[in-house]
């Protein structure tokens, strides 16, 4: 393992702390892995808070800021933070508008997120709701859409729902937009090498110099199959292939596009593969908004990419565009 730490078991809090210190007006730190909005809360507004292993920056925990989350539960690398961290965060965010509990499609976030929803309603007369990002086409099959993976979709989900929030809607009005924007939502990824998770201190998984896997998940979950090294081209078009299929786009349709990299895929590769996404879209007829091309959703120092559609109407593309503030995306 060659990483720059001082210690595998510190690496989350040092991390945070540093995370923190670099962003003051943007970040507290209120209890143990519990990153929240600094300065006051906006009364009457809902609180929007995700949770999710550490490893994967900017989600989950940079996208909390003005227009997006309001809190974030953070767990080691790769794993779910506690069921009482998650009710802390929701504790910390809550402005008597009630929670939105807005993550990925993962077992133990699920059922952490479940049970800290029980907790603060019966122990803070809290009340939450809960919407599960479920958008890697990879992991099932539309007739088992449920069981999919959350990915990147979700930074979609967060500036959506934030912008609703903003607004001073109501907890009802904040979770049916939110789950507007995840079930719009379609991703799938590609690898082309592992990361090390530093308390493990070996690669998550194994692959040849000249191979690629397509359908990756962020956490070194297998894909639908590995081969050798395609061309940019070849490689975009079978993602979008899959995409399309799965939710077609055409004539007059409106979709963003997110082109987002592991980690170590450096942003010149990711502007090649959008550039070719883009011929793509075109031939289908849909109007593109507002295009996102860089690292939104990371696994470590993994190589490779992922791509996500979002299929817009008017209510979508207005809070996809509405401002927001943290240091990761200004708008």
């Amino acid at each position: 393992m060659k990483k720059i730490l001082n210690a595998p078991e510190h690496f989350v809090e040092e991390m945070l702390e540093g995370f923190v210190a670099a962003h003051p007006d943007h970040y507290a730190q209120p209890a143990p892995r519990v990153i929240v909005r600094a300065g006051d809360r906006t009364p009457g507004k809902v609180g929007i808070v995700s949770a999710g292993g550490s490893g994967h920056l900017p989600i989950f925990t940079g996208y909390v800021g003005k227009g997006l989350l309001d809190g974030c539960a953070i767990g080691l690398v790769f794993a779910s933070p506690s069921a009482e961290q998650m009710a802390e965060t929701m504790r910390r965010v809550d402005a008597g508008a009630g929670v939105l509990r807005l993550y990925g499609n993962y077992g133990g976030d699920v059922m952490n997120f479940d049970m800290a929803g029980e907790t603060v309603d019966m122990e803070d007369d809290i009340v939450s709701t809960s919407v599960v990002l479920a958008d890697d086409v990879a992991s099932a099959g539309p007739d088992e859409a449920e069981k999919r993976r959350g990915v990147a979709g979700m930074v979609y989900a967060f500036k959506i729902a934030g912008a609703k929030a903003e607004q001073l809607a109501d907890l009802a009005e904040v979770t049916r937009v939110a789950q507007k924007a995840a079930d719009a939502c379609r991703s799938i990824g590609m690898a082309l090498s592992p990361c090390t998770v530093p308390q493990a201190g070996k690669p998550t998984f194994e692959i040849g110099e000249t191979e690629m896997e397509m359908g990756m998940g962020i956490h070194g979950e297998p894909g639908i199959w590995r081969d050798t090294l395609k061309p940019a081209d070849a490689i975009v078009d079978e993602m979008l292939e899959r995409l399309l299929a799965d939710q077609p786009l055409g004539g007059g349709d409106r979709y963003s596009i997110l082109v987002n990299s592991l980690g170590a895929t450096p942003q010149e590769e990711l502007y090649i593969m959008y550039r070719r996404a883009r011929q793509v879209m075109a031939e289908t007829g849909a109007i593109e908004v507002m295009p996102l091309v860089g690292r939104y959703a990371t696994s470590m120092e993994m190589a490779g990419a992922t791509i996500t559609l979002i299929k817009l109407d008017d209510e979508l593309e207005a809070l996809l565009k509405a401002p927001c503030d943290c240091p990761f995306w200004r708008q």
